[in-house]
């Protein structure tokens, strides 16, 4: 296993987590402290298909998305510090984590086209298969959403 180079970028993404075009939220990784934290971002472009209904004439990203893109960052928490300790990580698709919990949901910023959508997660506490991530959604510095994430393990 080679040693673990910041930035993450998607090709080594598509590795970690099994989700794909439409529905990978993060375009890379930037910062990790692994078991504590992780910045990550999606670019968001007006090319993504969720814009065409919501809404037509002002596009705003759906908020249930920038959670899932939150708990996706998570997952990249838990993957790439398993591979920073030198640890067996599985490629994706072999171990899958359900989001199971979202608490403390709150939206204060609209993320539109253009935007950049930085992803800030940290790990809160691991109970058995289990992860709680505390997480903020920001665009150029200011908080656009913030939840705290529960994600279960499920080896497939």
């Amino acid at each position: 296993m080679t040693a673990l180079q910041l930035p993450v970028d998607v090709a080594t993404i598509n590795t970690l987590l099994p989700h794909r075009y439409p529905f990978l939220l993060v375009d890379r990784v930037i910062e990790l402290e692994p078991d504590k934290r992780v910045l990550a971002y999606k670019n968001v472009t007006c090319n993504e298909p969720f814009f065409n209904g919501h809404f037509p004439g002002h596009p705003v990203m759906p908020g249930v998305l920038v959670v899932e893109a939150l708990a996706q960052a998570g997952g990249l928490l838990t993957q790439l510090s398993a591979r920073a300790n030198a640890a067996e990580v599985a490629p994706a698709g072999e171990k899958l984590y359900y989001l199971v919990k979202i608490d403390a949901a709150k939206f204060t910023r609209m993320v539109v086209p253009g935007d950049r959508l930085d992803l800030e997660v940290t790990l809160k506490r691991t109970i058995r298969n289990m992860a709680l991530y505390s997480g903020i959604a920001r665009v150029d510095g200011e908080q656009a959403a913030c939840a705290d994430i529960l994600c279960a393990e499920v080896k497939v």
